[in-house]
């Protein structure tokens, strides 16, 4: 997947309002002043550098620079990040490779745990905070049903594939069969033996 004006445009802007709007995120944020944090996703073809300054983040697709951290990842582990507590547990498994300043990393990813992510807030000016409440409520249930369904479906699968197809032998059944299979290979080798003796006499 190739990354477009559109897609910076529109990360930098979510970005923006999740993290430059809150008054008390000033703090935090300014530890990240100054600094540049290369995101590498192995989805996709070309790294996201994002920029911060005292007013904004800017998120660009090309950057000559040397970013002060960079970071490798998968699009999948993109949400642990917002939990710092995980950083060092992703680090250590190999799911994050993180080059350059590891404060940077830590300091984004404790921005990110500070900052409310509650759709309602921004729904809010333009449906009323009932409706926008309501829209949030709606679909904080339908992503937990999905995200449900999922796991649901992913163990069906793998009951169906391990038990009624058997596609998936278990791992009692792959041992017998290894011994089955060296237990096979003595006998033939005794019979062939056998057979040499008797082509002997």
């Amino acid at each position: 997947m190739t990354i477009t004006p559109l897609l910076t445009a529109g990360l930098e802007t979510a970005l923006n309002q999740i993290l430059y709007r809150d008054r008390s995120l000033k703090a935090a944020r300014q530890r990240l002043n100054g600094k540049s944090l290369s995101i590498v996703l192995s989805e996709l073809k070309q790294p996201l550098t994002l920029i911060f300054s005292d007013r904004q983040v800017d998120v660009l697709a090309e950057w000559s620079d040397v970013p002060d951290c960079t970071v490798k990842t998968r699009l999948a582990t993109l949400p642990a990040l917002r939990d710092r507590q995980r950083l060092t547990g992703l680090i250590r498994s190999g799911e994050l490779e993180v080059d350059g300043n590891l404060q940077v990393v830590t300091q984004f990813s404790a921005l990110i745990d500070l900052a409310e992510l509650d759709p309602a807030e921004y729904l809010a000016p333009w449906t009323g905070d009932i409706i926008a409440h309501g829209v949030s409520q709606f679909a904080r249930r339908g992503f937990s049903f999905l995200q449900g369904d999922l796991e649901r479906k992913q163990q069906y699968l793998g009951q169906v594939l391990t038990e009624e197809w058997r596609v998936a032998p278990g791992a009692l059944e792959l041992a017998w069969f290894a011994e089955e299979v060296d237990a096979t290979e003595r006998d033939v080798a005794a019979l062939e033996a056998r057979l040499n003796k008797l082509e002997a006499k």
